[in-house]
């Protein structure tokens, strides 16, 4: 692979800048970029739409920045993906090879679907953020997480390196921090759950008080996932026809995930289908809903008040997620851990390892089994059976030893 072209003059292209309003757009301030072609003297043009005029104008700024470096507009202006792609060679360098896979399935899985589409020079570290936190939705791993943000820094590094941006805006102190905040979370997961139903309940509640028109799905997307352990992608996937009505168990077999140009659905993570009983607390909500798509099999049965998909980013902003936890004093509190509640209670109801390991999903029983540990109500119980123990040995007949024996014995030769 080769570096993308660039211009070698010592002050770069000289470019002339603007921003045009168009009402009626959602990113309705167009930024534009025009310059003169040192070698053909034609004068090309690049432009972007934006939703704000200061993000127009930060963008224009950046792209004169690496202009007046030497860097060519065409480059400035290319996409992650492109510009990722061509330098790839050079990002990966001095690298072992057995890393080159995870990092290349990282670019390719991750970073391209959700970023790539962007200009190297307009993305940010909220933009980062943001990307790290769809994928954390998503239900990737910690070494997946590690993998991906690696290569990610790698070739904005060299983006860095060829001038077209200053500074390199994934490369965060907060990426490790996060990274260890959910290594701790990954060990202990029972500490995220939620105490009971009745807290449940009242988490859907106030979520839907918090929506714009108090719309009744979001609580109902909220118990089904904190009632079965699905992740909220996989809730927005549900299909009439996926559910088995008789026996009451659910086909687990899609979720809704971005993609460029918008939300897809696709396989579950590790593409494995699984089943799950829908318990009697949510047979209810979920017989109405069969009822209401009629004969559809493929009629989804949890969407958005428009009938849209549904992802964790949606129902946290459609819902106002996090003022409503802190005000219920969850402030902790993911969405993801609706599927952390789901399984603590299944593994505390005394769901076998390997039937909850099928259930959630996990493709090892070390990490089902971290569901395992005793809750408080079970360390109770043990002291009690303990002390029951040692009062039931008290009672046994044994040999009576007298103080004055237990001394003449202590004294003896």
């Amino acid at each position: 692979m080769t570096t993308p072209e660039r211009i070698d003059a010592p002050v770069g292209v000289k470019i002339s800048t603007d921003i045009e309003y168009r009402p009626g757009n959602p990113n309705p301030y167009r930024a534009r970029v025009r310059w003169v072609d040192p070698i053909t003297k034609a004068r090309p043009s690049r432009s972007t739409m934006f939703p704000t005029e200061p993000d127009a104008q930060d963008w224009l700024d950046r792209i004169a920045r690496a202009a007046g470096r030497g860097v060519s507009v065409d480059l400035a202006t290319t996409s992650l993906s492109a510009y990722g792609d061509s330098v790839m060679d050079l990002a990966m360098r001095g690298l072992e090879l057995k890393t080159h896979a995870p990092y290349m399935a990282g670019w390719r899985l991750r970073v391209k679907p959700t970023v790539g589409h962007l200009q190297v020079v307009g993305i940010t570290a909220g933009i980062a953020d943001r990307a790290l936190n769809a994928w954390i939705a998503d239900g990737a791993g910690i070494s997946t997480l590690k993998n991906t943000i690696a290569v990610w820094v790698r070739v904005m590094e060299q983006a860095l390196r060829d001038g077209i941006i200053e500074i390199n805006p994934v490369r965060l102190n907060g990426w490790q921090k996060l990274i260890k905040t959910l290594e701790d979370e990954e060990h202990d997961p029972r500490g995220l759950a939620l105490r009971d139903w009745d807290t449940l309940d009242r988490l859907a509640d106030a979520l839907v008080a918090a929506s714009f028109n108090q719309y009744d799905g979001w609580g109902d997307i909220v118990r089904f996932a904190g009632g079965t352990g699905a992740r909220i992608g996989e809730v927005s996937g549900v299909r009439a026809g996926d559910i088995d009505t008789d026996k009451w168990i659910w086909r687990v077999c899609r979720q809704t995930t971005t993609a460029p140009g918008g939300l897809i659905d696709k396989g579950t993570k590790g593409k494995r289908s699984r089943l799950v009983p829908i318990i009697p607390e949510l047979r209810p909500n979920i017989a109405w809903r069969i009822s209401r798509v009629g004969n559809r099999p493929d009629a989804r049965l949890f969407t958005g008040p428009r009938g849209g998909r549904v992802t964790t980013a949606v129902l946290r902003d459609a819902t106002h997620w996090d003022d409503a936890v802190v005000s219920l004093g969850y402030e902790y509190l993911r969405r993801h851990d609706l599927r952390h509640t789901a399984l603590t209670w299944f593994a505390d109801a005394g769901v076998p390892p390997h039937v909850l390991m099928r259930i959630a999903g996990h493709g090892q029983l070390t990490t089902t089994q971290r569901y395992l540990h005793p809750d408080l109500r079970s360390i109770e119980r043990a002291g009690a059976q303990l002390t029951t123990y040692i009062n039931a040995s008290r009672s046994l007949p044994g040999p009576k030893i007298e103080i004055e024996q237990i001394r003449q014995l202590a004294i003896a030769p």
